[in-house]
């Protein structure tokens, strides 16, 4: 039979192979596959009994944490240097120096080291929503994912502590059972990841200062905005699926937090919102003339449909689908005029 841990191995390899045949950032695949491989030799050790891998596994596990850190600024907020990253690899470097000359604290330091990590990467979205290397499309969705992630980091700590917990006590026939236990809920986690992401909660606006803000800096938002909407409808870079905040306000010739905190206070939206709203109004148009639903999706810079279908319902208030079919049944004047007047930018801008 095959253990669970070496079922979680297989669902990770297959993911890690998606994200790097569908050209996904090369160490979001390193990440994968190093949580495949520890899967792997948990499995290993733990299904088939294999001792001779035993002192890998804290040394391997050590691994994790740090590159899920550096995964995430490479994936979402700033190229880290390789000196930077190398850094970070001092976690592993000192739970192999304690295996080997102090095994006794390997037991706390390991889960100390997916604590802090795992505190690490919620601190960090919680400070900030700013993440300029993410694709305005995908909306809050990576927030969310990488606070789950977090979360994780921090319950596989736990999960140690209580393995090491039986060990001690004398009772280890427990540690197989937590082993799956724990396991299975890497399974419930790789099930949310892969799920609808509008089901992982509402979305939330960027944080910002509690102060208000000073005339000026009013007066200048709202020249920013404009400097925006003027872009925009000149050059309709919104309707490319790669574009991030990143791009966006380097083509605006403007810092990425001061293009960010203008559309936030001025619209009361963040920047990924501001800008699906503007596809959203080019997908309604589009259906409008007869545009299948996919057709609409894709030439608006959507690429995945639960994205679509989210922002769809959010600045319209109904489905594409059911969009598509009033406009096709509107053939009345006041129909038509209701169909332009929620297709106006400041109509989708204010949902």
């Amino acid at each position: 039979m095959l253990p669970i841990p070496a079922f979680v191995a297989l669902i990770l390899a297959y993911l890690a192979a998606r994200t790097l045949m569908s050209e996904g950032r090369p160490l979001l695949v390193v990440f994968l596959l190093a949580c495949a491989g520890q899967s792997l030799l948990v499995a290993l050790v733990g299904g088939y009994g294999i001792d001779a891998l035993r002192p890998v596994l804290p040394v391997s596990a050590a691994v994790i944490p740090p590159l899920a850190w550096i995964t995430l600024h490479d994936a979402l907020v700033r190229r880290l240097s390789l000196r930077a990253s190398l850094t970070h690899m001092a976690a592993p470097a000192f739970v192999l120096f304690c295996r080997i000359f102090a095994p006794e604290t390997v037991d706390v330091i390991v889960p100390l080291v997916f604590v802090l990590y795992g505190g690490a990467i919620l601190w960090r979205l919680r400070s900030s929503n700013d993440m300029p290397l993410a694709r305005l499309e995908a909306g809050e969705t990576p927030a969310r994912l990488w606070t789950l992630l977090g979360w994780a980091l921090i319950g596989s700590a736990l999960s140690d502590v209580l393995i090491a917990l039986a060990f001690v006590t004398g009772n280890a026939d427990w540690a197989g059972w937590m082993i799956t236990v724990a396991s299975s809920l890497v399974l419930l986690l790789l099930g949310v990841l892969s799920g609808n992401p509008a089901a992982t909660g509402v979305e939330q606006d960027e944080r910002e200062s509690p102060a208000a803000p000073s005339a000026e800096v009013v007066t200048e938002d709202a020249e920013i905005l404009a400097r925006l909407e003027a872009f925009l409808a000149r050059e309709p870079v919104h309707l490319d699926p790669n574009l991030n905040l990143t791009r966006l306000a380097r083509r605006l010739h403007l810092p990425e937090k001061r293009l960010s905190s203008a559309v936030n206070r001025v619209t009361g939206a963040n920047v990924s919102r501001y800008v699906n709203a503007w596809r959203i109004r080019h997908a309604c148009a589009l259906i409008a003339k007869g545009a299948t639903v996919t057709e609409a999706m894709l030439d608006s810079g959507f690429n995945t449909k639960s994205n679509f279908n989210r922002e769809f319902r959010r600045v319209t208030g109904c489905a594409p689908t059911e969009w598509q079919a009033q406009a096709a049944s509107d053939d009345t004047e006041g129909g038509a005029q209701k169909n332009h007047a929620a297709a106006e930018p400041g109509h989708l801008s204010a949902r």
